[in-house]
């Protein structure tokens, strides 16, 4: 099976690796032939380092966008796919009205987002990121999904697999420093509250206890979160918070550190190294991941909702409890790690991907459903679309 995988900018963060390794794992385990279309970022790298072979899109901030549609519609003549996986909603319309409705080349659309997209096409095979977003999925009207769980290579990310020692050394992280490693892109929407939170909880906490936050990677919420450390920096008189910048190989920081904290496929990652984690989210969400916190994670994803209030209590008591507790942390290291091999291991996930993308190549909706979801998309990314551009046009709030 020829398949085009169509991805978005590719940065350094999640679903691009995600996109990455699955692409290469079908190519590998399950004899795809595979050509990637993303525009060029930095995982280009990681695109080289799997011998994929790739396609550059264009580079854009609107979406659809006219010329990633044009440049997608090349490719396909050129390359002649039985079938195209679109990661997130802004490749899905694209491939979908570009080139899935006028050339009739099937699509299937991974959607990894924490709500539900209403504008996205519903009679369109359609995989999601954690059950409850299926379940809401199939309430909406999707009658094809699948259950895509964020993969991780369980090979590549595991104890002993990478030096965490150097990198304690090579940035003067000490051996009595309880280290917490987040692995994060540092954007202002979604990602970086839960690094304003943890640099807060540091500065309350580092006054008692040895610990140090290193933050790897890079984004525009970068100036605000360095100003931060310096002043908790300043008010404990050690270096307490440092932000490292990104990592194309963040391996080495997960190795190094006593726990993590992130969400999505970080927070994965750094329990397929072992490590002991606090899951973080929106409006102060900070939970310890634990055999009694599975269950909301395997349905809500790794992420979650808080109430919104100003102190952080969830997270410093996460925070304080692994650092004082030794034992507590090396039980749930090796919990974490049994949890991701057995839920999120690359294997499970490609081979469940392979089975759905084969059953999608020869799905075919009836034409009279297929005129009701194109009505329908339109109408909802119309309507949302308006809602965006008017919502920029609202003076800010006092």
């Amino acid at each position: 099976m020829k398949l085009i995988v169509f991805g978005h900018r590719l940065e350094l963060g999640g679903t691009q690796i995600n996109a990455i390794e699955l692409a290469a794992y079908l190519r590998d385990r399950h004899a795809f032939d595979i050509v990637f279309h993303a525009a060029p970022g930095p995982a280009l790298d990681l695109v080289a380092a799997h011998n994929l072979v790739y396609s550059p899109a264009p580079d854009v901030r609107l979406h659809p966008s006219m010329a990633r549609i044009k440049a997608l519609r090349a490719l396909v003549t050129r390359e002649q796919p039985d079938l195209i996986h679109a990661w997130d909603w802004w490749q899905g319309l694209e491939a979908y009205s570009g080139v899935h409705l006028p050339m009739g080349v099937p699509l299937v659309i991974s959607d990894m987002m924490m709500e539900l997209t209403r504008a996205m096409p519903r009679e369109v095979p359609t995989t999601f990121g954690f059950v409850g977003q299926q379940e809401r999925a199939q309430r909406s009207g999707w009658r094809r999904t699948h259950l895509l769980l964020p993969p991780v290579d369980t090979r590549a990310n595991a104890p002993g697999v990478v030096d965490g020692g150097a990198f304690r050394q090579h940035y003067g992280l000490n051996e009595d420093e309880i280290v917490v490693i987040s692995v994060s892109r540092l954007a202002k929407v979604m990602k970086s509250e839960g690094l304003v939170r943890a640099i807060e909880v540091v500065g309350e906490l580092g006054i008692t206890l040895p610990l140090k936050l290193v933050i790897v990677g890079d984004g525009e919420a970068r100036p605000e979160l360095q100003k931060m450390a310096d002043a908790v920096n300043a008010r404990l008189g050690r270096a307490a918070v440092m932000l490292i910048g990104a990592l194309r190989d963040p391996r080495p920081a997960y190795a190094a550190s006593d726990f993590v904290l992130g969400m999505g496929g970080s927070a994965l990652r750094g329990l397929a190294f072992a490590k002991p984690l606090v899951v973080i989210g929106e409006r102060g969400f900070a939970r310890l991941f634990t055999p009694e916190t599975v269950p909301e994670f395997l349905q809500n994803g790794m992420f979650g909702h808080g109430d919104g209030h100003p102190g952080n209590p969830e997270m410093s008591e996460a925070f304080a409890t692994l650092a004082q507790n030794p034992q507590m942390r090396r039980t749930l290291a090796a919990f974490g790690r049994d949890f991701v091999v057995t839920n999120h291991g690359l294997e499970a996930v490609g081979d469940g991907l392979a089975r759905f993308c084969r059953e999608a190549a020869s799905a075919r909706a009836p034409l009279t459903q297929t005129l009701r979801d194109v009505c329908r998309t339109s109408y909802y990314y119309l309507r949302e679309r308006r809602f965006r551009v008017a919502s920029r046009d609202l003076p800010a709030k006092p």
